[in-house]
């Protein structure tokens, strides 16, 4: 018998143990060390003030008695205040005005950024996606230059050729305006995100639908719009929370126009004004979760709405 055969034969019960993997039985605890720093900040920063929030929303100050637990007295004074009840509709018009202007407009630069038939596409692409990397302070700074009636650019032009041009900071413009502040900020941001998802979709659908003969707007129509769907339902999601938390620009706009923006103008600055002016930290503890509430139903309406749709 040759020295193969023997060792072919051999028992296996004799052979020696097996080596074991270095690290193995560790590799179970890597996922929890990795998650561990996550858990940790989103406990301190967002569960723990969340908590105290709520904790808070539950008492009153008063002077006769001190610091008192009312259960949730504070939000049925909410639920019956009407200048939270003016901001959210407030708001809510906001939403209606300047989202679909603002995705419409992200979702045509998209799709012409994705043509390919544009020159200079990265130069194109990074110019709207800039005015997203300036901070809302800034932008609402320079857009409160502008829109001032006596030194601005605007009012100045007017005036030198003549020409009417609308009191952008009026009562009846102020929507309007913070709406175009918005939508420059976030364009480049929303048009990002759908751009990324019309480069995910496989080329050979392009090809195969030229082939077919469609031209450049049926496949837009037919191939490109069906797969943004997941991506303009993201954008949408974050559009809502976005307009019901609206807080900087009006703060900033609020000194150039106080006889037109007052402390209640839009619910997240009603909020700020109880605690931090009014020291009513209490009440705007609860006037903030039912702002958070009306976000999530909102929310849900809208996506329950659209996916009915789409379902339909």
């Amino acid at each position: 018998m040759t020295a193969t055969t023997a060792a072919s034969t051999e028992d296996p019960r004799r052979a020696g143990p097996k080596r074991r993997r270095l690290g193995g039985p560790r590799h179970g605890a890597a996922g929890p060390l990795f998650v561990a720093p996550f858990m940790v900040l989103f406990l301190l920063m967002f569960l723990t003030p969340l908590g105290y929030a709520a904790y808070l929303s539950l008492f009153q100050e008063r002077l006769i008695g001190g610091t008192t637990f009312v259960g949730l007295d504070n939000y049925v004074a909410a639920l019956k205040d009407p200048l939270l009840a003016e901001g959210v509709l407030r708001v809510a018009a906001f939403f209606v005005i300047q989202v679909p202007l603002m995705l419409l407009l992200a979702l045509l630069f998209a799709l012409a950024l994705d043509s390919g038939l544009l020159r200079l596409a990265r130069v194109i692409r990074l110019g709207i996606f800039v005015p997203y990397a300036v901070p809302s302070v800034v932008a609402t700074l320079m857009w409160g230059y502008l829109y001032g009636p006596d030194f601005g650019p605007f009012a100045q032009l007017g005036e030198k050729f003549g020409l009417p041009v609308p009191h952008f900071l009026s009562d009846g413009w102020m929507l309007s305006s913070l709406a175009n502040v918005v939508t420059w900020e976030f364009v480049g941001y929303n048009m990002i995100i759908l751009y990324a998802a019309l480069r995910t979709v496989p080329k050979e659908l392009y090809e195969a639908a030229a082939m077919d003969g469609a031209g450049a707007w049926r496949i837009a129509r037919s191939i490109k719009l069906p797969a943004l769907r997941p991506a303009l339902m993201l954008t949408l999601l974050f559009s809502v929370i976005g307009s019901f938390q609206l807080f900087n620009e009006p703060k900033l706009l609020q000194d150039i126009a106080p006889d037109v923006i007052d402390s209640s103008y839009t619910a997240n600055l009603y909020a700020y004004s109880l605690a931090f002016t009014g020291q009513q930290v209490n009440y705007a503890a609860a006037v903030s979760f039912l702002l958070g509430l009306v976000i999530v139903i909102f929310s849900y309406v809208v996506l329950f709405t659209a996916n009915r749709r789409r379902t339909s």
